[in-house]
């Protein structure tokens, strides 16, 4: 079977900027990601969980998105509008997919 290269692009961020991040990408024309809510971790400021709040204000999701290399730079600085002023980590790392018109 043929893989093809892809970038998969994990961005962290306050739950609150989700939809403010979502937007950002789908005008630079990423129609394509995941959004998984985190429970808890540990960064710069310590441990952190999500358990004992009542809402989804105080938490994070992470936006996931895998698509061509020649459309990272575009997402990146779509996302990074958003990111650069909230609490927010962009991971990029390389992958491979089985059906590369999809992304």
């Amino acid at each position: 079977m043929q893989m093809h290269n892809a970038k998969r692009v994990e961005i962290t961020i306050e739950a609150p900027m989700e939809r403010r991040l979502t937007e950002a990408l789908e005008h630079a024309d990423v129609k394509g990601y995941t959004i998984l809510p985190i429970v808890g971790g540990s960064g710069r400021s310590g441990k952190w969980s999500r358990e004992g709040q009542i809402g989804r204000a105080g938490g994070m999701v992470q936006v996931v998105c895998i698509i061509r290399p020649e459309r990272l730079e575009a997402l990146l600085e779509a996302a990074f509008t958003v990111v650069e002023r909230h609490i927010g980590v962009v991971c990029v790392t390389d992958c491979e997919v089985l059906r590369a018109e999809r992304f």
